[in-house]
Protein backbone atom coordinates (compact mmCIF):
# COMPACT_ATOMS: atom_id res chain seq x y z
CA UNK A 1 0.00 0.00 0.00
CA UNK A 2 1.36 3.40 -1.01
CA UNK A 3 2.04 5.94 1.68
CA UNK A 4 0.45 9.35 1.33
CA UNK A 5 2.45 11.92 -0.63
CA UNK A 6 3.14 15.50 0.46
CA UNK A 7 4.88 18.42 -1.25
CA UNK A 8 6.63 20.90 1.04
CA UNK A 9 8.28 24.02 -0.37
CA UNK A 10 11.02 25.90 1.45
CA UNK A 11 11.97 22.71 3.27
CA UNK A 12 15.71 23.14 3.88
CA UNK A 13 15.41 24.91 7.23
CA UNK A 14 13.12 26.51 9.80
CA UNK A 15 9.41 25.73 9.67
CA UNK A 16 9.77 23.78 6.43
CA UNK A 17 12.46 21.47 7.81
CA UNK A 18 10.52 20.69 10.98
CA UNK A 19 7.32 20.17 8.98
CA UNK A 20 9.10 17.68 6.74
CA UNK A 21 10.11 15.73 9.83
CA UNK A 22 6.54 15.82 11.16
CA UNK A 23 5.12 14.38 7.94
CA UNK A 24 7.91 11.82 7.62
CA UNK A 25 7.30 10.46 11.11
CA UNK A 26 3.63 10.12 10.16
CA UNK A 27 4.51 7.88 7.21
CA UNK A 28 4.28 10.33 4.29
CA UNK A 29 6.48 10.08 1.23
CA UNK A 30 7.78 13.57 0.48
CA UNK A 31 8.78 15.98 -2.25
CA UNK A 32 10.93 18.67 -0.62
CA UNK A 33 12.05 21.84 -2.38
CA UNK A 34 14.31 24.79 -1.68
CA UNK A 35 15.71 27.58 -3.81
CA UNK A 36 19.46 27.17 -3.32
CA UNK A 37 20.59 25.39 -0.14
CA UNK A 38 21.21 22.02 -1.76
CA UNK A 39 23.56 20.98 1.06
CA UNK A 40 20.95 21.51 3.75
CA UNK A 41 18.22 19.80 1.75
CA UNK A 42 20.36 16.76 1.00
CA UNK A 43 21.31 16.45 4.67
CA UNK A 44 17.65 16.57 5.66
CA UNK A 45 16.64 13.98 3.08
CA UNK A 46 19.38 11.63 4.28
CA UNK A 47 18.29 12.05 7.91
CA UNK A 48 14.63 11.39 7.18
CA UNK A 49 15.22 8.46 4.86
CA UNK A 50 17.58 6.88 7.38
CA UNK A 51 15.29 7.41 10.35
CA UNK A 52 11.88 6.73 8.83
CA UNK A 53 12.46 4.83 5.57
CA UNK A 54 10.28 7.16 3.50
CA UNK A 55 10.70 7.83 -0.20
CA UNK A 56 11.88 11.43 -0.48
CA UNK A 57 12.59 13.46 -3.61
CA UNK A 58 14.49 16.74 -3.43
CA UNK A 59 14.27 19.63 -5.88
CA UNK A 60 16.38 22.77 -6.09
CA UNK A 61 14.82 25.69 -7.94
CA UNK A 62 13.12 29.07 -7.80
CA UNK A 63 9.40 28.28 -7.65
CA UNK A 64 8.61 31.88 -8.51
CA UNK A 65 9.75 31.00 -12.05
CA UNK A 66 7.06 29.22 -14.09
CA UNK A 67 9.67 27.19 -15.99
CA UNK A 68 11.15 25.83 -12.77
CA UNK A 69 7.82 24.49 -11.53
CA UNK A 70 7.25 23.04 -15.00
CA UNK A 71 10.62 21.29 -14.61
CA UNK A 72 9.58 19.98 -11.20
CA UNK A 73 6.41 18.54 -12.69
CA UNK A 74 8.34 16.82 -15.48
CA UNK A 75 10.86 15.32 -13.06
CA UNK A 76 8.07 14.01 -10.86
CA UNK A 77 6.36 12.37 -13.83
CA UNK A 78 9.47 10.24 -14.27
CA UNK A 79 9.26 9.11 -10.65
CA UNK A 80 5.55 8.92 -9.86
CA UNK A 81 2.24 9.92 -11.40
CA UNK A 82 0.57 10.03 -8.00
CA UNK A 83 -1.27 13.24 -7.11
CA UNK A 84 -0.30 14.94 -3.89
CA UNK A 85 -2.40 14.28 -0.83
CA UNK A 86 -1.03 17.44 0.81
CA UNK A 87 0.67 20.58 -0.51
CA UNK A 88 2.37 22.91 1.97
CA UNK A 89 3.36 26.24 0.41
CA UNK A 90 5.99 27.42 2.87
CA UNK A 91 8.73 28.96 0.72
CA UNK A 92 9.29 32.65 1.36
CA UNK A 93 11.73 35.46 1.98
CA UNK A 94 11.58 38.75 3.87
CA UNK A 95 12.83 42.26 3.17
CA UNK A 96 13.38 44.88 5.86
CA UNK A 97 13.53 48.55 4.92
CA UNK A 98 11.61 51.64 3.95
CA UNK A 99 9.37 51.31 0.91
CA UNK A 100 10.91 54.50 -0.48
CA UNK A 101 14.33 52.85 -0.44
CA UNK A 102 13.18 49.60 -2.00
CA UNK A 103 14.34 48.71 -5.50
CA UNK A 104 11.93 47.34 -8.08
CA UNK A 105 13.98 44.13 -8.26
CA UNK A 106 13.69 43.64 -4.49
CA UNK A 107 9.91 44.09 -4.61
CA UNK A 108 9.60 41.64 -7.48
CA UNK A 109 11.75 39.06 -5.69
CA UNK A 110 9.61 39.13 -2.54
CA UNK A 111 6.33 38.88 -4.45
CA UNK A 112 7.71 36.16 -6.72
CA UNK A 113 9.12 34.04 -3.91
CA UNK A 114 6.22 34.43 -1.50
CA UNK A 115 3.10 34.72 -3.66
CA UNK A 116 3.74 33.86 -7.30
CA UNK A 117 5.32 30.57 -6.23
CA UNK A 118 2.04 29.60 -4.55
CA UNK A 119 0.14 30.25 -7.78
CA UNK A 120 2.63 28.19 -9.78
CA UNK A 121 2.53 25.21 -7.41
CA UNK A 122 -1.26 25.18 -7.29
CA UNK A 123 -1.61 25.73 -11.03
CA UNK A 124 0.53 22.68 -11.81
CA UNK A 125 -0.52 20.27 -9.07
CA UNK A 126 -4.14 21.03 -8.15
CA UNK A 127 -5.42 19.21 -11.29
CA UNK A 128 -4.05 15.96 -9.86
CA UNK A 129 -5.99 16.53 -6.65
CA UNK A 130 -9.14 17.30 -8.64
CA UNK A 131 -8.74 14.03 -10.55
CA UNK A 132 -9.05 12.06 -7.30
CA UNK A 133 -11.46 14.50 -5.62
CA UNK A 134 -9.32 14.88 -2.50
CA UNK A 135 -6.46 16.88 -1.04
CA UNK A 136 -5.27 19.44 1.44
CA UNK A 137 -3.47 22.71 0.61
CA UNK A 138 -1.86 24.64 3.46
CA UNK A 139 -0.36 28.07 2.81
CA UNK A 140 2.08 29.53 5.31
CA UNK A 141 1.19 33.17 5.92
CA UNK A 142 1.99 35.75 8.58
CA UNK A 143 0.25 38.09 11.00
CA UNK A 144 1.72 40.86 8.84
CA UNK A 145 -0.60 39.67 6.08
CA UNK A 146 -3.45 40.44 8.47
CA UNK A 147 -2.38 43.77 9.91
CA UNK A 148 0.70 44.94 7.98
CA UNK A 149 4.13 45.83 9.32
CA UNK A 150 6.13 49.04 9.02
CA UNK A 151 9.40 48.44 7.12
CA UNK A 152 7.97 45.19 5.69
CA UNK A 153 5.53 46.48 3.09
CA UNK A 154 6.41 43.97 0.36
CA UNK A 155 6.40 41.04 2.78
CA UNK A 156 3.07 42.17 4.25
CA UNK A 157 1.57 42.57 0.78
CA UNK A 158 2.73 39.11 -0.28
CA UNK A 159 1.22 37.49 2.81
CA UNK A 160 -2.00 39.48 2.47
CA UNK A 161 -2.14 38.15 -1.07
CA UNK A 162 -1.73 34.60 0.22
CA UNK A 163 -4.65 35.14 2.60
CA UNK A 164 -6.96 36.29 -0.22
CA UNK A 165 -5.63 33.56 -2.54
CA UNK A 166 -6.46 30.97 0.13
CA UNK A 167 -10.04 32.13 0.62
CA UNK A 168 -10.74 32.37 -3.12
CA UNK A 169 -9.18 29.03 -4.09
CA UNK A 170 -11.00 27.28 -1.24
CA UNK A 171 -14.30 28.31 -2.82
CA UNK A 172 -13.22 26.96 -6.21
CA UNK A 173 -12.04 23.62 -4.83
CA UNK A 174 -14.60 22.86 -2.12
CA UNK A 175 -16.88 21.02 -4.60
CA UNK A 176 -13.90 18.76 -5.35
CA UNK A 177 -13.44 17.94 -1.64
CA UNK A 178 -10.10 19.79 -1.53
CA UNK A 179 -9.45 21.95 1.53
CA UNK A 180 -7.42 25.15 1.28
CA UNK A 181 -6.36 26.91 4.47
CA UNK A 182 -3.60 29.25 5.63
CA UNK A 183 -1.80 29.79 8.92
CA UNK A 184 -0.85 33.34 9.81
CA UNK A 185 2.10 32.80 12.13
CA UNK A 186 3.33 35.41 14.54
CA UNK A 187 6.94 35.43 15.69
CA UNK A 188 8.50 32.02 15.17
CA UNK A 189 12.02 31.25 16.38
CA UNK A 190 13.71 30.81 12.99
CA UNK A 191 16.67 32.28 11.11
CA UNK A 192 14.33 34.88 9.61
CA UNK A 193 14.24 36.61 13.01
CA UNK A 194 17.95 36.39 13.76
CA UNK A 195 18.51 39.97 12.55
CA UNK A 196 16.90 41.22 15.76
CA UNK A 197 19.28 42.57 18.39
CA UNK A 198 18.96 41.34 21.98
CA UNK A 199 17.13 44.54 22.93
CA UNK A 200 14.79 44.32 19.93
CA UNK A 201 13.98 40.70 20.72
CA UNK A 202 13.24 41.54 24.35
CA UNK A 203 10.95 44.38 23.27
CA UNK A 204 9.14 42.05 20.87
CA UNK A 205 8.59 39.41 23.52
CA UNK A 206 7.13 42.03 25.85
CA UNK A 207 4.41 42.65 23.24
CA UNK A 208 3.45 38.96 23.00
CA UNK A 209 1.08 37.78 25.74
CA UNK A 210 2.62 34.30 25.62
CA UNK A 211 5.98 35.99 26.42
CA UNK A 212 7.89 33.96 23.84
CA UNK A 213 8.18 33.09 20.18
CA UNK A 214 6.60 29.95 18.80
CA UNK A 215 8.93 27.03 18.22
CA UNK A 216 9.31 25.50 14.78
CA UNK A 217 7.95 22.26 16.28
CA UNK A 218 4.73 24.04 17.27
CA UNK A 219 4.45 25.50 13.78
CA UNK A 220 4.93 22.08 12.21
CA UNK A 221 2.33 20.56 14.50
CA UNK A 222 -0.19 23.21 13.43
CA UNK A 223 0.50 22.57 9.75
CA UNK A 224 0.09 18.82 10.24
CA UNK A 225 -3.13 19.39 12.18
CA UNK A 226 -4.59 21.21 9.17
CA UNK A 227 -3.46 18.40 6.90
CA UNK A 228 -5.57 16.00 8.94
CA UNK A 229 -8.49 18.31 9.79
CA UNK A 230 -12.14 17.69 8.82
CA UNK A 231 -13.05 18.45 5.22
CA UNK A 232 -15.54 21.10 6.30
CA UNK A 233 -12.68 23.28 7.54
CA UNK A 234 -11.66 25.25 4.46
CA UNK A 235 -11.10 28.83 3.35
CA UNK A 236 -9.70 29.84 6.73
CA UNK A 237 -6.71 31.97 7.71
CA UNK A 238 -5.89 30.71 11.19
CA UNK A 239 -3.77 33.05 13.28
CA UNK A 240 -1.19 31.44 15.58
CA UNK A 241 0.66 34.21 17.38
CA UNK A 242 0.52 33.68 21.15
CA UNK A 243 -2.20 36.32 21.47
CA UNK A 244 -0.05 39.01 19.88
CA UNK A 245 -2.40 40.62 17.35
Amino acid sequence: MNKKLALLTGASRGIGKETARKFAENHYDLVLTCRERKDLLEDLIYQLETEFGNKIFGFIGDLGEYSEVERLQQELKEITNRPFDVIVNNAGISHIGLLTDMKKEEWNQVISSNLTSVFHICRFFVPGMISVQAGRIINVSSVWGNVGASLEVAYSASKGGINAFTKALAKELAPSHICVNAIAFGAVDTEMNQFLSKQEKEALLEEIPACRMATVKEAAEMIYALATSPEYLTGQVITMDGGWT
